[in-house]
């Protein structure tokens, strides 16, 4: 009975969403610890105290944990994601003309297959460029070391003012922060909804941060390869 349920939590299409709800919010959490991070670059340090944090957020054992568990909410929120919209255009093969589709669901509520795919898209590349010369370096190489108070770290921030020199690459990450911004208006209230959260007093709070979330986390991220590259940021 219990493997029976289990197994209906990942096949039901109410469990689908509330797999979709709770990696949702995760994600959401993990968003924010992220781009509080990289928020210190903007610190005009060269570097140290975004150094710092990278270090503390890789050598961190709970961290580090987490981190395992963030590559399995994501992957497990993709393939939700993904089945959800094979699902729902499964029911409506033919594609009927709405003159006022708007009024009843944002476009980018209808895109989130799309939005989804070049997030993840991004999510690779992002990979690639930090995390695994970080994390694997005798496989895709090490990178650069600097000390503070005698102390080693990676040198992270110079990692990013190398990558972010290419206008290809900038380009790819802020229009990879828009997608991610379209994603969240949609995405951040209905994790939410898909956990049964309404309640006619809370729900318009929930939408007012979500909105706020969706805007300004994105520009952060997206301020971080601009200001490098134009050479705000040194």
């Amino acid at each position: 009975m219990a493997n029976y349920t289990f197994k209906k939590m990942f096949t039901s299409s109410i469990g689908k969403k509330l797999i979709m709800g709770l990696t949702g919010i995760f994600l959401i959490s993990f968003l924010t610890v992220h781009c509080i991070i990289n928020a210190c670059i903007f610190a005009m340090d060269n570097g140290e105290l975004f150094n710092k944090a990278a270090h503390f957020m890789g050598t961190n054992i709970f961290i580090r944990i987490m981190e395992v568990g963030l590559f399995a909410g994501i992957i497990l929120h993709i393939v939700q994601g993904l089945v959800l919209t094979f699902e729902n255009n499964k029911k409506t093969p033919v594609k009927y003309a709405v003159n006022n589709a708007n009024q009843n669901s944002k476009w980018y509520s209808r895109s989130m297959g799309l939005l989804g795919t070049l997030l993840l898209i991004f999510l690779i590349m992002h990979i690639y460029h930090f995390w695994t010369m970080s994390r694997i370096p005798q496989v895709f190489g090490y990178l650069e070391e600097v000390d503070y108070d005698g102390k080693t770290y990676h040198n992270l921030f110079h990692q990013m003012v190398v990558v972010f020199e290419s206008p290809i690459v900038v380009a790819l990450y802020v229009l990879s922060m828009i997608s991610l911004a379209y994603h969240l208006l949609h995405g951040f209230s209905s994790a939410f909804q898909s956990l049964g959260l309404n309640h006619k007093k809370y729900t318009p709070i929930i939408k007012t941060v979500g909105t706020v979330f969706s805007i300004v986390v994105p520009i952060i991220f997206a301020l971080m390869p601009i200001t490098i590259f134009i050479g705000f940021i040194k």
